[in-house]
């Protein structure tokens, strides 16, 4: 981990907001199938996945609402399409999986992160359920609580 930010070397982006609304059931590691120029702007890192959501078209999975900022320094025939849906690579199981989780028992199913495994950009994707305005509540409550009791504990062994 670098000293500046508190993420990891190989992660790309977070989607904080997602485990604050919903509950995480299970994860699943996939691959996305990106452009050159995308490519290009993910490592001078200008990617955001805080509005993306997946949905399922004919038996595949897609990324919506992502968003790679396009580098000035593309190339001049490319156009580049910033929010565009992207493919999600997944085993045909995972993908029955997820659909079948989404559509009949009404589950969400969200990006966490984006990051690299070696030259490859992968996105963590979670089955997820909403939290409720009070879950929401007790969630930060307990948060508090830990920081505190850790602030206490702290200064008692000073």
């Amino acid at each position: 981990m670098s000293k500046k930010s508190k993420k990891p070397d190989n992660q790309i982006c977070a989607n904080k907001k997602a485990r604050h609304e919903y509950f995480i059931e299970e994860t699943f590691e996939a691959g996305l199938e990106l452009q050159g120029w995308e490519v290009k702007s993910i490592r001078a890192g200008k990617m955001s996945i805080t509005e993306a959501y997946i949905i399922f078209r004919n038996n595949e999975a897609f990324l919506f609402g992502a968003h790679i900022q396009p580098l000035i320094s593309s190339s001049t025939h490319v156009s580049p399409d910033s929010t565009r849906t992207r493919k999600l690579l997944l085993n045909r199981r995972e993908i029955d999986k997820l659909y079948g989780a989404v559509n009949q028992k009404g589950y969400a199913c969200v990006p966490l992160s984006c990051y690299w495994k070696r030259s490859m950009v992968k996105c963590q994707i979670a089955l997820a359920v909403g939290k409720k305005q009070h879950d929401k509540r007790k969630t930060i409550k307990e948060r508090d609580w830990q920081r505190d009791k850790q602030r206490g504990f702290k200064q008692h062994l000073d």
